[in-house]
């Protein structure tokens, strides 16, 4: 697994999206920054909720100048169907993101451990959850990972963090 570092050059990161698109993140050009959003897939009911608040936060983060995608390793079957049965009609979901490149990102792995308490099974190895902020000439501004489905930023939190960062041009923080 890679640990990244705020102010370099971040990984290639190329997905396609439920949009039909190859969506490549050398080719974003956001004003402020582009947010990756990793989630573990559709068999996690904590990602239904997270990715549920950033669905109804996209506009705000755009208002920002940060474009906004959603990744995960699922297949494009169930990318398509968390999009379906959570209701995500707005945010950009990109999906077959390899366990490789997932460890490239920095991003930790779980094997599966059969079905969950939605009744979806979970795949045999899949991304855990991770947000990455990353400037226009595609170096980390800032990232957060983590090894369960729980305890991740709010996106509400988050704007408000990016309102700061963006009026006081706060540096990327952790390079040293």
């Amino acid at each position: 697994m890679s640990k990244l570092t705020p102010r370099q050059p971040v990984p290639e990161l190329e997905l396609d999206t439920l949009a039909g698109e190859r969506w490549r993140l050398a080719e974003r050009t956001p004003e402020n920054f582009t947010m990756v959003v990793a989630y573990r897939g559709l068999h996690c009911p904590i990602c239904k909720g997270y990715l549920g608040e950033l669905e109804r936060n996209v506009a705000a983060f755009v208002e920002r100048g940060v474009g906004v995608i959603a990744i995960s390793s699922d297949t494009r079957e169930r990318a398509e169907q968390t999009r379906r049965d959570w209701g995500l009609e707005t945010l950009a979901i990109g999906y077959g993101l390899t366990i490789e490149k997932a460890r490239e990102w920095g991003l930790y792995v779980s094997s599966g451990r059969g079905l969950t308490s939605t009744g979806v099974e979970e795949p045999a190895l899949f991304n855990e959850p991770g947000i990455f902020l990353i400037y226009p000439d595609n170096t980390l501004y800032a990232a957060t990972t983590a090894t369960m489905p729980f305890a991740r930023p709010h996106f509400r939190e988050l704007l408000g963090a990016l309102d700061f960062v963006i009026k006081n041009d706060y540096p990327a923080r952790g390079e040293a």
